[in-house]
């Protein structure tokens, strides 16, 4: 099994012979941090049990988070104001937030449009909506969407390689998850993709150091625009 601290020991080796690297999770938790104000109203979309909201020390009476999932809210770990709610039609008044973000949502996104429309929608003039998601470029990515056709299988088999629950596994369409995608979908939105980063990172089949080192072979071969990682920044216009 590959648990979270394994794969980040991995992700430690990795950046010992890669200076200057730095996961995707990190990039992202600095690219929010740099858009908050003290007074920024924030918009945590699939905020679920957690995560990222729990790092950044910002009042959380300014913090609102909206996830499908009714259980993931109840289980919350902070008193966070939330709502149960899709991402593709925010239960906000226009032009309510100064910050939204979104991690590991897009992938999941079966109609992209309506979530960035909503997010442009519910965004202050000048809002800024920042992202992570995989690269459905990535032969991961494109080994995952296999899999999600074995439907409730694939929960179990997430289950037993990475020691994560199958109830939360969900279906990947990776319909938001190339440079080109979020671009026009950015565009059609009245948001202007301002940053898109691709990083990579080897971890995901680190079960062993020789998968480590292959892994490592392959993911510094591919092209930039394949890396695993996408993290963006799209604002809206004034």
């Amino acid at each position: 099994m590959l648990s979270l601290d394994k794969q980040n020991a991995w992700r430690e080796a990795y950046r010992a012979t890669h200076p200057g690297w730095r996961p995707a999770t990190e990039l992202y938790a600095d690219l929010v941090r740099q858009q908050l104000t003290p007074a920024a109203q924030v918009l945590d979309i699939g905020c679920g049990r957690g995560g990222l909201v729990e790092q950044l020390e910002h009042p959380l009476a300014q913090v609102v988070g909206i996830d499908p999932d009714w259980l993931s809210l109840r289980e919350h770990r902070l008193n966070l104001t939330s709502a149960v709610a899709f991402s593709d039609d925010l239960p906000f008044a226009p032009n309510s937030f100064d910050v939204a973000f979104a991690s590991w949502v897009l992938e999941h996104l079966a109609r992209p449009f309506l979530t960035f429309q909503s997010v442009a929608r519910v965004l202050k003039p000048g809002g800024v909506f920042v992202f992570i998601t995989p690269n459905g470029r990535h032969p991961l990515a494109l080994l995952n969407k296999t899999l999600g056709q074995l439907g409730a299988l694939q929960g179990r088999l997430v289950a037993g390689l990475y020691g994560r629950s199958a109830d939360d596994t969900f279906a990947t369409h990776y319909r938001a998850n190339s440079h080109a995608a979020l671009e026009q979908l950015a565009a059609a939105s009245s948001l202007h993709l301002t940053h898109l980063h691709a990083i990579p990172d080897p971890t995901y089949l680190a079960f062993n150091r020789p998968l480590f080192r292959l892994m490592t072979l392959v993911e510094d071969a591919l092209p930039v625009n394949r890396k695993i990682h996408l993290v963006g920044v799209a604002v809206k216009s004034d």
